[in-house]
Formats: C-alpha cells, structure tokens, sequence
C-alpha cells in the first residue's frame, strides 16, 4: 500500500470504505452514547452468534445495528424505527442482467424492516443518482412499472425469461493458457452460434483458490431447438478436453443460473 500520493507527494493519506466494519467506527464517532452492533460473515461466523446479535438487538441491548444484506429478510423487530440502505448504487451497477431487479427486491425488503409495530417508519436510502428509475420505483413502491420495464429490457437485450443462457467457466492456476483456452472456445462457439456468444470475461472476483477464472455465456434464441444446441455444445467440450495443452483446465457448464 502506497505511503505518499503518486500525484503531489501529499503522506496525509487515509484508508476510506464502505465495508460494515468501516461504517460501526464512524457510527461510534457520531453517537457514542449508542450502542451499535454489527452484523456480517465475522461476526456471525461462531455456533450461536446470529442467534445472540438478533436476540440482543430484540431486547434493545443494541440501538443501532450495522450489516450486510443478511439483515433484509425474515426479521421483525417492532422498535426500529430507521433502515438506511448505504451505498446503493453497489447494488444497480452491478454487472448482471438481473442487478435492477434484485436491487429493488433487496431494498423493498429491508425497508419493510421498519415500522412494522404502531410507530411511523422512515428509510433512507444514499444515492450518486436519487433520480434512477429503480429508486424512484423502490420509493413508491411500484412493482408493475419495475416488472414491465425489465421485461422489456429484456426482450430488447436478449435474455431471460425470452431467450435461455449458458454460462460456460474456465479454471486454471496458469492465466496464460487459461487465456489461450479461452480465445479458442470463443472462436469456436462463436462459429456455431455466431453473435449470440458474448465474451471472454472474467468475474469480479476473477482468482478463487489460487485458480483464475475466465467465462463465456451463450444466448439460445426461442425457436432454437435445444437438443441440437446440447449436441453441438459437447461436440465443442469434447473437442477441447481432447487438445492436450487444455485437459487441465476444469470445464464448467451452468444453464439458465447465470
């Protein structure tokens, strides 16, 4: 980690994030007569310890509870009268087809969190962009106009419910032949199913166990018959495991989960 800015040689740098840790510091800086609990994969990650940070928040032993998406489903505390959503531009950014329409499930949900007993509930939700369509429906709420507006998303860009996608991944511990793996499987789907292949691109966390991970997705179109389609498919695998430089690399096939 870098002590001095590249730019203006400045060394009063400081360590900034979004992360649930991050945010009970400046919560105990703000309102140090509360007491604020956290709860995420570590502090959860004991036998019991969801169990005694819910229990503890239902007996308002904590005021003011901090964590991650865990907290949006299934709880009913009828003393909470705030839900801030942080950061929710993290969640429609996200590069998925279905970003817009988990993002306005996950923030109706955790809005439903508060005022659930006889006291008036607020939400608060931080924003770059308080004028998005999926926040101004999230405010209202309005469900139908969210669901028609995907669907037609959708139906334009060529992905489910109207066409069927296969996600194919690649995995290797050498990114140099992993990439070589990848470019010959793209120029060979992409023979077969021409512009419905996008790709080569790697995921957001594009290193798991020391592995390097490439995908491709698919797109099969209405009418396509879906037996030829598996057919050429595993023409294409076999085709591949059978190239020496490449019987190493793991080939995964997910339908219709990407």
């Amino acid at each position: 980690m870098p002590n001095t800015c590249g730019a203006c040689g400045s060394a009063t740098l400081d360590t900034k994030g979004f992360g649930t840790e991050q945010i009970e510091i400046e919560l105990k800086t703000l309102f140090p007569q509360y007491k604020i609990g956290r709860m995420d994969l570590d502090t959860t990650r004991g036998k019991y310890g969801y169990h005694k940070i819910i229990s503890a928040f239902e007996g308002r032993e904590i005021d003011i509870l901090v964590g991650t998406q865990m907290l949006s489903k299934g709880l009913d505390f009828e003393n909470v009268s705030l839900v801030g959503i942080l950061n929710a531009d993290t969640m429609l950014n996200y590069p998925d087809f279905r970003a817009h329409e988990r993002a306005f499930q996950l923030m109706v949900q955790v809005s439903g969190r508060s005022g659930r007993s006889q006291k008036q509930g607020f939400v608060a939700i931080q924003t770059f962009n308080p004028y998005h369509q999926i926040l101004q429906q999230v405010s209202i709420p309005d469900y139908n106009a969210m669901y028609k507006e995907q669907l037609q998303d959708r139906w334009q860009f060529h992905y489910p419910p109207y066409y069927r996608i296969i996600k194919i991944t690649l995995k290797h511990k050498d990114v140099v032949k992993l990439n070589t793996a990848i470019q010959w499987l793209f120029t060979a789907l992409q023979q077969i199913f021409k512009h419905n292949v996008l790709g080569p691109s790697e995921p957001s966390v594009s290193r798991v166990r020391n592995q390097y991970i490439k995908n491709i997705v698919v797109k099969i179109p209405p009418k396509q018959s879906l037996i030829i389609t598996k057919k050429e498919l595993l023409k294409v695998r076999n085709t591949f495991e059978a190239v020496k430089d490449f019987r190493a690399i793991r080939f995964i096939i997910d339908v219709d989960t990407y």
